[in-house]
């Protein structure tokens, strides 16, 4: 698939002024923050998808499994212009599309519906599948889990059967706010790793070193970035 490179509508710079336009309760902001950078570079850098390419066969396929305080994520599908920002001042009243966790059906370029934790690794596994089952073999598949995530179990099934399947076309990108329970020693990486995927831990506030973490080669093999940010209770 080729698209044509566009303009974004909003920069980088303007991200804080969509965020503050969603108002009301359980906002869960930490969990918003937390994502922001990453979800910019990959939608500005990385992900080859667009408006325009939105239902493509051969578009990229971001899952945002850290569903909770979904208005980094809304900002940056503003920011890109799959979503009006008149929009975004109803965010979580009763008739707007913009819920607490993001409705694949409702949201325009979300591809799932998500806030049940533990289910968006599995989910790219089967979406990866599925495509290379249909001969889909050049979009990538892109997952966000927050570090949270990995103490439900349906997560580290999913870490220890990629790599057998050989889903080289997988990215996982942790957003590490030091919120789990469990850990391992090493880092989250090394839980990849031992797996058998590529792994690799960067700042999370670092567009560059996101930028190369993201685009890093990793033949035959799934690959994982693990963003640190600040504590969530920082």
């Amino acid at each position: 698939m080729t698209t044509t490179a566009q303009p974004p509508a909003h920069p980088y710079d303007d991200l804080p002024r969509l965020m503050a336009l969603m108002t009301g309760d359980e906002k869960h902001g930490p969990a918003a923050t937390s994502t922001l950078d990453a979800l910019w570079v990959l939608y500005d850098r990385v992900l080859r998808v667009s408006p325009g390419t939105a239902d493509a066969p051969g578009r990229d396929r971001f899952l945002l499994s850290k569903g909770h305080g979904p208005m980094a994520y809304y900002a940056v599908l503003t920011a890109k212009g799959f979503l009006p920002e008149p929009l975004l001042p109803g965010f979580g009243s009763y008739d707007s599309p913009l819920g607490h966790h993001p409705d694949g059906t409702l949201v325009p370029g979300a591809e799932i519906g998500s806030g049940s934790l533990g289910h968006g690794l599995p989910l790219a596994v089967g979406t990866a599948l599925g495509l290379r089952a249909q001969g889909l073999t050049e979009p990538a598949v892109w997952v966000l889990i927050g570090d949270a995530e990995l103490d439900e179990g349906s997560n580290h099934e999913a870490i220890a059967y990629a790599p057998s399947a050989g889903l080289d076309r997988l990215h996982t990108l942790v957003i590490d706010n030091s919120s789990a329970t469990h850990g391992w020693p090493g880092g989250i990486a090394s839980r990849f790793a031992a797996a058998g995927w590529s792994a690799i831990t960067v700042d999370g506030r670092d567009h560059e070193a996101l930028h190369q973490a993201f685009t890093a080669p990793h033949p035959g093999r799934p690959h994982a970035v693990i963003a640190r940010v600040e504590p969530k209770d920082a």
